[in-house]
């Protein structure tokens, strides 16, 4: 095999020119792509310009944008001249995984750091090459400089066109936060222009030459096997061929309308299957699921006896329902596979670690396979990207040439993996004077697997899979309360089983955990006769929350009374606040809703949400805004209408009329305050805003009517018979 090295993929390879814009670094002949090493994520083209390797892409979070800014920052650059690569196995580090706001809070933070000892670097062949010390000198628009007249270098003079050969030095210095100048300003996300223009390359719009199309025929119920199949049943279209290896069966042709064709025309039997609870009896089956494991979440005092000794104790349950990521396109992979090597043009979020699953699955050497980003049409955690890359794949590898996989709309509905449902159990007991003795919470998620992959659709069909677990993230976070309790205990009791197939879905499990402790501990305050925000307060001795809620408290002109209100009307209106610390270590968040319900019906509609949120040092305050904005929105959205649907054999919510979401009449007013933290560590904000929403829109309706829902969506059908059950 002849040595590949950065230098000879990016000039020669056209589907690199597609992928990523290189206008410099890359000449760079720097080979290795080590995390620990500078060069793995770093290069300075003979011109100057420097070239980014990042492992871990950009989501729609703007961290395009934001990577550049830190890079500038850190090395004394314009943003302009800074080329972005991400996600490309070949030439980028492997950081992990992009989620959890780990693009910025981890990623970012490690090229920054990258970026430092390039600094440190350049400063120091400049001592070098100017005879002054390192002390006189500083970095600015891609020179260093010599304080007072001692002249100046450029980077390109320095080190242009040549490795660094050092390893990341985590001591190495790094800007002070007061004198930046570009983190911490609004730079414009560089991929925008060419999205709204629809110039945008997608992995939808990838092609390659020789291609065919695919598509993937499902079972008609999950757990269904393939009995046979008639080829002849798509024989009068022209190309069409059946590809089939034991359960797995797709149709692929030269024209992607006529593999639509041929999907819907090829005629195939199954077995019978009847595996699911059907989701009329989804939580019923839940509480009956086996406990796998239990994790203590937090211990403080003895709130069993607390509660054994208590004359008033407050129970309740929640619930959040499975979910689907519903991405706006359909999920969508080209693969070119042959003579045990290959690439594969891939929307996942974790490009790496597929790298190595695919591999190993399909018997390739992964020395061998490159998997390179491009967007896609919406992730919010794992959805169906992972799935048909490696149904390209496999289809790739089996005819000796590329193919295009794309989903239809029934399976990015009906087969993507799910979020999962939650099931909370709280009790609490309050003291004579309304002062909280005691809290319990037992969580009931279905089991997380750490570091164990999704089960891939294709992979289990065709008999490949290796009995890796389910992965659905962090879900048992923030089922504690944040608040000074003096008796808390809180309990993940991890379940066996689920009736779908599981992923992470944005915020895992954290939305869900929040709407109960959030909700419970206004229902407490309401048995306590008391405020809720200035029970919070009082409760709550962490600073950077307190300026939170205050802020909050500022933003909606907050008076002090309990919840509810007495109204008589039939449209009837409320407000309500959720507060989180996300993970109990991250970001900081007070969010408020103004609400009405209308009584006849029992729609809900959210007014105006105002948000205070704290993420820490903030690289860019735009794309923090439009991040939290879209926290609230997509949150409001799954508030409100989203629910898998499904029966005994399969999932029924499988277009948009049968999974409704948001729609731009249901947008409320938004007002978000943004809390600079300059000198604490960069949190990411692609998350944690989502928590608190359910809670904080529950709060409102609650005291809009009086009544208390505890089982998500809030639809105005669930809302018409709570109100019913409330007048009789």
């Amino acid at each position: 095999m002849t040595a590949i090295t950065r230098r000879s993929l990016l000039c020669s390879a056209a589907t690199v020119i597609v992928t990523f814009s290189l206008p410099r670094g890359a000449e760079a002949s720097v080979n290795t792509v080590a995390a620990d090493s500078v060069d793995g994520y770093l290069s300075v083209a003979r011109d100057g310009g420097v070239t980014v390797f990042a492992g871990k892409v950009d989501l729609g979070t703007g961290a395009r944008a934001a990577i550049r800014q830190i890079v500038a920052e850190e090395l004394g650059l314009s943003p302009g001249r800074i080329a972005l690569v991400e996600g490309d196995t070949a030439l980028t580090p492997d950081q992990g995984s992009t989620g959890g706001s780990t693009g910025i809070m981890v990623g970012g933070v490690q090229i920054r750091q990258a970026a430092a000892t390039a600094r440190a670097r350049l400063l120091s062949l400049a001592s070098a090459s100017l005879n002054r010390p390192v002390g006189d000198l500083e970095t600015s628009d891609g020179m260093v400089v010599a304080r007072g007249d001692g002249g100046a270098v450029s980077f390109a003079s320095l080190i242009g066109g040549a490795a660094f050969e050092l390893p990341i030095d985590k001591t190495a210095p790094l800007r002070n936060p007061d004198a930046y100048t570009v983190v911490g300003t609004s730079y414009a996300r560089p991929d925008i222009p060419a999205k709204l223009t629809a110039r945008h390359a997608y992995v939808q719009d990838h092609r390659v030459d020789g291609m065919a199309h695919a598509r993937v025929v499902r079972p008609p119920a999950i757990g269904a096997h393939l009995n046979d199949v008639d080829a002849s049943s798509i024989a009068d279209i022209p190309g069409a061929e059946v590809v089939r290896i034991k359960d797995f069966l797709a149709v692929v042709a030269p024209r992607e309308w006529d593999a639509v064709r041929a999907l819907r025309q090829l005629k195939a039997t199954w077995s019978e299957a009847a595996t699911l609870p059907g989701s009329d009896n989804l939580f019923e089956a839940v509480r009956a699921t086996p406990v796998a494991r239990v994790e203590m979440l937090r211990s403080v005092g003895d709130a069993p006896a607390a509660l054994d000794q208590a004359q008033r104790v407050i129970h309740a349950t929640y619930s959040w329902p499975i979910q689907s990521h519903a991405s706006m396109a359909p999920s969508c992979a080209v693969a070119d596979i042959r003579d045990n090597r290959g690439t594969i043009w891939t929307a996942s979020q974790s490009t790496h670690r597929m790298r190595w699953t695919i591999a190993k699955l399909l018997g390739l050497d992964g020395a061998k396979l490159r998997l390179v980003y491009m967007d896609g049409s919406g992730s919010y955690g794992t959805n169906g990207n992972d799935d048909v890359a490696f149904e390209a794949a496999l289809l790739s590898r089996e005819l000796g040439r590329p193919v295009r996989a794309q989903w239809m709309r029934e399976d990015e509905h009906g087969w993507d993996p799910k979020g999962p449902p939650q099931l909370l159990d709280l009790r609490a007991a309050l003291r004579a004077d309304g002062s909280i003795a005691a809290w319990e919470t037992v969580a009931m998620p279905p089991v997380n697997t750490p570091n164990a992959g999704i089960p891939l659709l294709a992979a289990v069909a065709a008999g490949l899979d290796d009995g890796r677990g389910s992965q659905s993230g962090f879900t048992g976070m923030n089922s504690d309360p944040p608040y000074a309790i003096e008796n808390v205990h809180a309990e993940v009791r991890w379940l066996a089983t689920t009736p779908l197939r599981v992923s992470n879905l944005r915020a895992p499990g954290k939305i869900g955990n929040v709407l109960a402790v959030e909700s419970f501990f206004d229902e407490l305050a309401a048995a306590a006769n008391a405020d809720p925000l200035a029970l919070r307060l009082r409760l709550l001795s962490d600073p950077r929350g307190r300026e939170a809620l205050e802020r909050l408290r500022q933003m909606m002109n907050w008076t002090p009374r309990a919840s509810p209100l007495e109204r008589t009307s039939d449209l009837l209106e409320g407000r309500g606040i959720a507060y989180v610390h996300y993970k109990q270590a991250e970001n900081y968040v007070a969010m408020g809703v103004e609400a009405t319900v209308e009584r006849s019906t029992g729609a809900v509609r959210v007014l105006r949400v105002a948000c205070a949120h704290d993420c820490g040092l903030m690289i860019n305050p735009d794309a923090v805004h439009a991040q939290v904005e879209g926290c609230i929105l997509q949150t409001l959205s799954r508030t409100l209408f989203e629910e898998v649907t499904f029966d005994r054999a399969r999932v029924t919510s499988t277009d948009w009329s049968s999974y409704p979401i948001l729609t731009f009449r249901d947008v409320p007013k938004l007002d978000i305050a943004l809390i600079d933290r300059r000198h604490e560590r960069p949190l990411g904000a692609g998350e944690a805003a989502a928590a608190p929403v359910a809670a904080a829109v529950g709060n409102a309706i609650f005291d809009a009517t009086g009544v208390r829902l505890r089982q998500a969506p809030f639809t105005p059908a669930r809302v018409k018979k709570a109100l019913d059950e409330q007048a009789t």
